[in-house]
């Protein structure tokens, strides 16, 4: 089936001309096209031609894109989308000066979600995730990673990862599963750590991955979270078995985590609101895409990660929501890509490259989606403006007008 998208008033390739990335001073170079109308060929982008061109065309359908912006579908590359009940509680207490830290060593924080999560059934789960899928999409979202780690023990975490792999089969989206197992240690084990990480290394990981039920395994690199040693450990364990690698580091204390990122090659490195200059460098030499969240920062009142020497060192910059109950309660892609301008310092199109091409590499699909190339799958987002900065100056407010996921319209706006 051949398809239209026609007469847009601009359309923001995001080129990359083959590379699939945009890394240092290149996510300052969107691919801004006039004129310009893009065909769609089944799942695919066949062509981008002239608009003035489209009338010689036989067309299955044409998608009046007139008076729009059209952009490569957003990437959601990491949240944490798949928990139950509130921690309004704790916000309270952050409110009133309380750090986050203090909050989890008291019982608080990942291990009250852990809880919940493990007196909700999986009907329950699915139930409240489908409105914040829904909602994604609604943002021109198209490809949506999810973290499980608020189960923490084998049956929840298997619990939370089948969830996702519902999700996916539910939407039209991409909604790709990460194992994040080594998230904290819950209470039980408490006084004895080791025995949480023979669970995650000779229990957990080797039925994920027997089972296909996660694209990647990540871990939290903290303080009050895991260690090098016992990241290493798990690494160890996901390396041998095949499955990729993600690391949290970095967002409060600096304690060896990049340097574990960058030993074990992950596919990204997340957070880095606390990354210390010469790691900066390191990951500018790399192929470690920095996962920045600003979210976090802001929900938290903590650092805002190093955006602009990151781009300055080389680096490959892309920003999510972090959308989590407990650290970033925002789930607004628009948000965060304004307080990413406004807090961090990025360009309107650095921040735009970092939620398409450079969020794709950092969940492995940029070779098919993230821009607007010949040949990739046709995942757009239309949006109500005709020029692209409007985006992220309207702070909060989603402009988008439809979703177009694999060549189909998955969402159009009221």
């Amino acid at each position: 089936m051949l398809k239209i998208i026609a007469n847009p008033s601009q359309i923001i390739t995001i080129d990359t001309f083959g590379e699939n990335v945009k890394r240092g001073t290149e996510l300052n170079e969107p691919g801004v096209l006039n004129g310009y109308s893009i065909i769609v060929e089944d799942e695919y982008i066949k062509d981008i031609v002239p608009t003035i061109s489209i009338k010689n065309i036989e067309a299955d359908e044409i998608i009046d894109a007139t008076g729009r912006v059209v952009l490569p579908g957003l990437v959601e590359c990491h949240t944490h989308s798949v928990f139950t009940g509130s921690r309004s509680g704790e916000f309270r207490k952050k409110l009133r000066g309380i750090s986050y830290e203090e909050i989890a060593e008291s019982g608080g924080g990942i291990n009250k979600t852990v809880n919940d999560v493990r007196n909700a059934s999986v009907e329950e789960l699915i139930g409240i995730s489908i409105p914040r899928i829904d909602y994604f999409i609604s943002q021109g979202i198209t490809t949506l990673e999810i973290k499980s780690g608020y189960g923490l023990d084998f049956e929840n975490e298997i619990k939370i990862l089948r969830v996702i792999h519902f999700l996916n089969e539910k939407y039209p989206i991409d909604i790709i599963p990460t194992f994040l197992g080594a998230h904290a240690i819950p209470p039980e084990f408490k006084d004895n750590r080791k025995a949480y990480n023979d669970l995650l290394i000779n229990e957990l990981l080797p039925y994920i991955a027997k089972n296909n039920l996660a694209k990647y395994c990540d871990g939290f690199c903290e303080l009050t979270a895991f260690n090098v040693s016992e990241i290493e450990a798990v690494f160890n364990k996901a390396k041998i078995l095949g499955i990729p690698l993600k690391l949290h580091t970095d967002q409060f204390n600096s304690i060896g985590g990049v340097d574990i990122a960058l030993k074990y090659n992950t596919v990204s490195a997340d957070h880095l609101e606390v990354i210390k200059d010469e790691n900066i460098r390191k990951l500018g030499e790399s192929d470690i895409v920095c996962v920045l969240l600003p979210g976090a920062s802001f929900f938290l009142n903590h650092n805002y990660a190093p955006a602009r020497k990151l781009i300055e060192q080389n680096a490959i910059v892309a920003i999510s929501t972090d959308y989590n109950p407990g650290s970033s309660n925002i789930s607004c892609l628009n948000l965060i890509m304004s307080i990413a301008a406004l807090k961090m310092g990025m360009t309107i199109e650095e921040t735009i490259s970092a939620v398409t091409i450079n969020a794709a590499k950092a969940v492995g699909v940029s070779n098919e989606r993230g821009s607007i190339e010949i040949g990739k799958r046709a995942d757009l987002a239309l949006f109500n403006t005709d020029n692209y900065p409007d985006i992220i100056y309207n702070v909060g407010k989603i402009l988008n007008y439809m979703t177009i996921k694999n060549g189909e319209v998955i969402y159009i706006s009221d």
